[in-house]
């Protein structure tokens, strides 16, 4: 793997629909929340973690814990717009994903702070270390 490779975020497209904005084709705020839980979920995927299998095997969900999002312009009907997912920080229990959404240009920033919880009691629980290992890689 070469350096920009390294530096490169991974990022997935979202293709803004008629559903996703307000009457006057701008993307209404939530959606943007919406586009960055895709992006993490398919990040995660991309690293090998299907979230039902964790569920489902492993007893973990993640939960949004707290949400920062600066809209800093807007995405409108039919935009590509292109949504990354990174690691900023690990705790034993949570994890702080930056994310952006960009056009051309940068769209939206976000600070997203995940808890790992067991899924029957949503008591915090400790990220299995191969998860996060794969996460700092």
């Amino acid at each position: 793997m070469d350096q920009a490779d390294q530096h490169r975020v991974p990022s997935w497209p979202v293709r803004v629909y008629w559903e996703d904005t307000d009457a006057g084709g701008v993307v209404y705020y939530a959606n943007y929340l919406k586009f960055m839980e895709r992006a993490r979920s398919e990040w995660l995927r991309s690293l090998g973690f299907d979230q039902n299998q964790l569920r489902n095997e492993q007893g973990i969900v993640f939960v949004v814990r707290q949400a920062t999002i600066e809209y800093l312009k807007p995405a409108r009907y039919d935009d590509l717009l292109m949504v990354s997912a990174k690691l900023k920080q690990s705790g034993r229990a949570s994890l702080v994903i930056s994310q952006t959404i960009e056009r051309e240009d940068l769209l939206t920033t976000a600070e997203i702070t995940l808890a790992c919880v067991n899924a029957q009691s949503f008591k915090p629980v400790r990220i299995p270390d191969e998860m996060l290992q794969a996460l700092i890689e």
